[in-house]
């Protein structure tokens, strides 16, 4: 993969000859360098190719890309598993911060040079990015570019599947695996937030002792410990409410064994398979419920409610600390392939972000 940056143009401000059927405060340059998989494969698939800057459409804003989150469905669109729906750019990046340059018919001209965060079926990968206006969230002061780009893609999919499907509510346990990664560090501060217990498992003590802090009541290794026995034991035989996976494989008969009567299964991911055996009968007599979900082939609609809900309950904890992305390290654009390869060995804690 080249190690050449992405080319860009200096914006002109006061530009009025609009984008699209919008206003545009700068013009970008006609091309770009983005990021796509040229085949299927492992990170050294990655490259940079010439691309036409996009025009934001109705409802759209054209973001001038400050940063792009790097998520576990890139990785799948890479290796060929998951592809973009049909008129969906191959540029890779489901979630970005940026600054409002351009906007499309139907798109308050008061947005402009606002610093949002957004949710995107593609595109993030590039140094320009069109978003919906209504995926998309005005960015806390607080928060600097990268951190407001580890959000969205996390933001969207904890509050939908923790929250949404999986009900979890005020006084309940939840069981959170994963939890030093870029979801799991979300998922415990937002269920920390709604005054839930959580227990967190992750692969050595020296993390777990860093996710105290984020509001973690019981750490269990993995590597030396039986979670499932781990958890009765926490719950005096109970029984967490929550699962919250993105194992997959055997964790799933596992995580049924540590649930509480009506508790809820949430996967996420399947990091060890994707083919699970349940026994109807311990699901029938306990009252239990698997839910699972995948936001990108979720509907406009359904996503602009979410970014709704998001602003009303979870923007003001961003804005007050007391929610927080935790990055790991932050890339180059033309590292693309690096970032990749270190999220797939598993060492990183929190995020990483892709800087154009």
């Amino acid at each position: 993969m080249s190690t050449a940056g992405p080319r860009e143009g200096a914006p002109i401000a006061g530009d009025a000859e609009g984008v699209a059927a919008g206003i545009a405060t700068a013009r970008p340059p006609a091309s770009m360098q983005a990021i796509v998989a040229r085949q299927p494969g492992d990170a050294s698939v990655l490259t940079l190719v010439e691309r036409r800057v996009p025009q934001p459409g109705a409802g759209e804003v054209l973001l001038r890309v400050l940063g792009a989150g790097i998520n576990r469905p890139d990785i799948m669109q890479r290796q060929g598993i998951a592809r973009p729906a049909p008129g969906i750019t191959d540029v890779l990046g489901l979630e970005v911060c940026g600054e409002v340059i351009a906007c499309g018919a139907g798109v308050a001209a008061s947005l402009l040079g606002q610093r949002r965060m957004a949710l995107v079926p593609g595109g993030g990968y590039a140094p320009w990015c069109v978003a919906a206006v209504d995926h998309s969230l005005v960015v806390p002061e607080r928060l600097t570019d990268a951190e407001a780009a580890a959000l969205p893609e996390g933001l969207f999919t904890v509050w939908h599947n923790l929250f949404e499907l999986g009900r979890l509510a005020m006084g309940e346990t939840v069981l959170i695996h994963g939890a030093a990664g870029g979801i799991g560090t979300l998922a415990v501060q937002m269920a920390h937030a709604a005054g839930c217990t959580v227990v967190a498992t992750a692969g050595d003590a020296a993390r777990l002792d860093a996710l105290k802090p984020l509001g973690v009541d019981v750490g269990i290794c993995w590597r030396d410990t039986d979670f499932v026995q781990a958890c009765l034991d926490f719950t005096q035989g109970r029984g967490v409410d929550v699962v919250l996976d993105v194992v997959g494989g055997d964790y799933v008969r596992r995580n049924l064994q540590a649930m509480a009567f009506g508790g809820r299964h949430v996967s996420l991911s399947f990091m060890q398979g994707s083919a699970v055996t349940v026994e109807l009968l311990t699901l029938m007599q306990r009252q239990l419920s698997l839910h699972s979900s995948t936001m990108r082939p979720q509907t406009h609609a359904e996503k602009a409610r979410m970014a709704q809900a998001l602003s009303r309950h979870v923007l003001p904890l961003l804005a007050s600390g007391r929610i927080a992305p935790r990055l790991h390290a932050c890339l180059p654009l033309a590292q693309a392939a690096q970032a990749h390869a270190l999220l797939e060995s598993g060492q990183v804690f929190g995020k990483l972000v892709l800087v154009p």
